[in-house]
Parts: structure tokens; sequence; C-alpha cells
């Protein structure tokens, strides 16, 4: 019922396909992974692990997928960091560039489906986060030479999530999502207030009765109407861009304790 209310209302896009996004190809074979609650059967093809997959069991809300700029914006969140935390030391170069190369693999347009969770979940983005941190640990163990779900070699926990939380993951993608989509509306807005403009000046010579309150008013030309619809679509865009500006202070590196 939520998912189709947003597919009507905000026209939710459709995931992203991509190879090898077989999902639907893996229900014969499984791998077992383990958890702080026990073990689990996993779908051997699959890229996500367990707590994903515990997150579309216990968070089935609308059946949506998440919105692709949102998957963007978690993977180059993972690649800053592996990048930042191999500088810094704290992560085995060759742990790292898996890691970078995993995430570019992702941003180019591959692995999208194995991103499964529903878009609306408890725990304040907690499966999403762990699901970004186990499709990348995963690919990444394979470009290593490994097996999906050999965390020895890389861990969606202590490497790939290594420096954060979802305290900090999550709205920083947030913000950045935000910002994406508000510059893709304002671009649409532009256009809008160029084609009203246009129009603004082609019906200039055109006079048309004006009205006030649903009453005839004064005469008024029908180029002033139309100069009155971009300029209001003028102050939108004005307050967009305000608006996305808002966003750009990130908080990568704030913790549950906001240190």
């Amino acid at each position: 019922m939520i998912g189709e209310m947003l597919r009507s209302t905000v026209g939710w896009p459709a995931g992203i396909s991509a190879v090898p996004d077989k999902i639907e190809s893996v229900q014969k074979e499984f791998r077992v992974e383990h958890d702080s609650i026990g073990d689990k059967e996993v779908p051997a093809d699959a890229y996500y692990g367990v707590q994903t997959l515990r997150a579309v069991e216990n968070f089935r809300i609308t059946g949506l997928n998440l919105h692709p700029e949102l998957i963007n914006s978690l993977v180059q969140i993972k690649k800053a960091a592996a990048i930042t935390n191999c500088e810094i030391g704290l992560l085995d170069p060759g742990k790292s560039q898996a890691i970078v190369n995993a995430c570019d693999e992702i941003l180019a347009g591959h692995f999208r489906l194995h991103f499964v969770v529903d878009p609306i979940q408890g725990g304040a983005g907690t499966s999403l986060n762990m699901n970004a941190n186990e499709v990348i640990a995963n690919r990444a163990i394979e470009l290593l030479g490994g097996k999906k779900g050999d965390y020895s070699l890389i861990h969606p926990s202590d490497h790939v999530n290594l420096g954060q939380s979802t305290n900090d993951v999550i709205p920083t993608a947030g913000k950045m999502t935000t910002i994406r989509l508000l510059m893709k509306l304002r671009l649409q807005l532009q256009c809008l207030q160029l084609a009203l403009s246009n129009k603004a000046e082609e019906f200039n010579h055109v006079i048309k009765m004006g009205r006030t309150q649903m009453q005839d008013a004064v005469p008024i030309r029908l180029g002033q109407e139309f100069r009155a619809y971009a300029d209001a679509v003028t102050r939108n865009i004005v307050r967009i861009e305000k608006a996305a500006e808002e966003m750009r202070p990130l908080n990568m590196g704030g913790t549950a304790s906001a240190s």
C-alpha cells in the first residue's frame, strides 16, 4: 500500500539493471554466514550478506527500490573512506585498492540489484549502511581472488566501514543525494523559466481581461501574465539554491556520541 502510494505521488524510480545481477537465479545454492544472532543461509551468488538479508525479512514495508542517487552517494563515501584510511595507515593498501575498485564498478552501474533493503526501515539506516558494506566487501573479496562470504579478506564492518558509523554515513549520503536531486530540479526549472520568459515576449501584444477575486478587472497583456509566471519560477530557483547550500556541511566523522 505504502509502495503504491509513493510510486503514484513521487514517481519513485525503478532499480537499475546491472551485471551479474541475477538474484532470482540463486535460490538453489547457499553459503552460511554468521552474525551476533547466529548462522543464516545466504544465496550463494548474492553480494549482500547476512545483515542485509535479516533487514529484508524484517522491513517489508514499501517494496520499492533504493534511489540510484542514494546508492551512488553511499558508495562514494565508502570509496573516500577506503582511500583516507589507507593514507593514514589504518587500512592495508591492497585491501584499500580492492574496496576502491569494487566501488568504481558499482558506480559504473554494476551490482545494483544487490542493494535490496527497503527504502523505509528501522534503525536509522543501519540496514542500508550494512547493505552497502556487504556488497562492496564481497565484490572486493572476489577481486582479491577469494569467494563471497570470506570476510577474513575484506570485512564489511572492519574494513569497508572502518572509521564510520551509520550515524554519520546515512545523514551524509542523504545530504549528498539531496544536493544532486535539487540540482537536477534546478536545471528543469531553469528551462521552464526560459520557456515562460520567451512566451512573455511572444504574447506581449495580446490584450486580455485581468482577473481579481474571480471577477473581471482592468485589461493586462498576456505577456505580463507569463512574465509573472517566469518570475515566480525564478524565486523558487533561488529557494532551491539556498536549500542546497544548507545541505553542504557534512557530518562524516561524527559518531553516536557526537565525537
